[in-house]
């Protein structure tokens, strides 16, 4: 096997339950560093103080804190709401200007990656059709702040689906080096997990499901894999003996090592909710990745 150019990451979505409540962004950010990880993932509109024009102070103390954690900026989560106006959606132009001040600020903030998330029209999360005039129009800005921008390949949405052979089009019609895919590993799950804890918001409990639960086997990724820029590591738990029994991790990176993939494996926890839970979920979760990737290892030799 070829040995991969992985390293860790922790999306800050992971924190959400806690985030605001019991913890700050410097509480996150140090528990991402405290366990190891080197990428950071933030959602602009939840992350960035005064969200799109932070203060200066914000910005000095944002590249303080990474430089002291020795940490990358890795994806940035922009999101285009196509619904944000009453009776209509969104316009191509409007969601360009939203799409360019999203680019601008991940470019501002150091990150390489925005994974841009529009309003859905079908229940595989087909995005609105202004997601492909609108991104076509933002991608010299995008090649000018060397910024790739990765739609989330998120459950229920299948790899060999409409939504991703749109995507791959995309790439190959307009030849393109900054359009990618970001791959959720979520959509390999084996059995659906349902959340506990919390308070359901007007949104709802965050276990929505469709009528038909699509099966996606984990060997579909290497059909898009050589389009897969950034890795959402999703789970959901990890029990006492470092086993997932939701995501097929040996399977997933068995791929990624034999094809040589190299990226950020981005993890975002979104299991039950916990004070300290999130915190410890997340080492579990890396302390099974890294012994995965050594079991791998040593068959190699």
């Amino acid at each position: 096997m070829t040995e991969p150019l992985l390293r860790y990451g922790v999306s800050l979505y992971s924190y959400t339950s806690e985030y605001g409540v019991t913890m700050t962004l410097d509480d996150c950010v140090e528990d991402v560093a405290d366990l190891g990880a080197t990428g950071l993932e933030i959602l602009g509109e939840a992350h960035v103080q005064d969200y799109p024009n932070p203060p200066a102070a914000w910005l000095d103390a944002w590249f303080a804190r990474l430089d002291r954690h020795g940490l990358t900026p890795t994806c940035y989560g922009s999101w285009v709401d196509t619904r944000r106006f009453k009776g209509r959606t969104l316009t191509v132009d409007e969601a360009t200007r939203q799409l360019e001040t999203d680019i601008r600020l991940a470019a501002t903030l150091g990150f390489r990656f925005v994974r841009p998330k529009l309003g859905v029209v079908t229940s595989d999360l087909e995005p609105d059709p202004v997601w492909e005039p609108a991104t076509e129009r933002v991608l010299d800005l995008a090649a000018e702040k060397d910024i790739v921008l990765c739609p989330e390949i998120h459950w229920p949405s299948v790899i060999k689906s409409k939504v991703v052979d749109d995507y791959l089009a995309f790439i190959e019609r307009t030849g393109t080096e900054h359009f990618g895919l970001l791959m959720d590993t979520g959509v390999f799950h084996k059995r659906m997990h349902h959340r506990r804890g919390g308070t359901p918001s007007r949104l709802g409990d965050g276990n929505a499901r469709p009528p038909e639960v699509p099966v996606v086997p984990v060997c579909d990724l290497e059909d898009v894999l050589d389009h897969v820029v950034h890795v959402q590591a999703k789970f959901y738990e990890i029990d006492d003996d470092l086993q997932d029994h939701y995501i097929p991790w040996a399977e997933i990176l068995e791929i990624l090592v034999r094809r040589g993939w190299s990226g950020y494996l981005s993890s975002e926890y979104e299991g039950d909710y916990g004070v300290g839970r999130a915190s410890d979920q997340l080492r579990r979760q890396h302390a099974l990745i890294r012994r995965l990737l050594s079991d791998l290892s040593d068959k190699d030799q």
